[in-house]
């Protein structure tokens, strides 16, 4: 039997609504015992050609329960920002990956709601959730690239969609 690895290709969507409040999940896994682990909705691909945009909705959906797949209200509000981190992955993760593999590429990715919406998570992977003000999420969030990616909220809200309103 072949052990199925993680693909070393992955999307990180930061959910935010127009007052810029992002909502942060907390990972069930600590980092160090009693460390707390904040961070946005992240996740890989399941297969190589699956797109990016499919990745990251089937992943919101997975880990929030907020829907933004194809066809649904929230569909056009994810918004692809066409920018990449490349990072090593943290050697307590690596047993998840093919021999030889170090580095993953995480594409990043927008979702606005029209307000803090309640999740619904998967408790074998995360157990809170909240929505904060977007500098004080950054704060928060363990991996430098999910501050990063939060804190270019403002200018990525602005560059990429007008306000979701209560019609959309």
């Amino acid at each position: 039997m072949s052990q199925a690895f993680k693909i070393p290709q992955s999307v990180l969507v930061v959910i935010y609504t127009p007052a810029l409040d992002v909502l942060l999940i907390r990972r069930a896994e600590a980092w160090e015992a009693g460390q707390v682990f904040w961070q946005s909705v992240t996740g890989s691909k399941d297969a190589e050609d699956e797109a990016w945009a499919t990745t990251a909705a089937r992943e919101v959906l997975e880990e929030t329960g907020i829907d933004c797949q194809p066809g649904t209200p929230l569909a056009s509000h994810l918004q692809d920002w066409n920018l990449e981190n490349i990072y090593t992955i943290y050697p307590r993760w690596l047993h998840r990956y093919a021999a030889g593999v170090t580095h993953n590429t995480e594409r990043l990715f927008g979702l606005q709601v029209p307000e803090r919406l309640p999740v619904t998570l998967n408790p074998r992977e995360h157990t809170a959730y909240q929505w904060l003000p977007y500098s004080d999420a950054a704060d928060l969030c363990f991996s430098p690239s999910n501050a990063e990616a939060i804190l270019s909220l403002p200018a990525m809200a602005r560059a990429v969609l007008p306000t979701v309103g209560a019609g959309s």
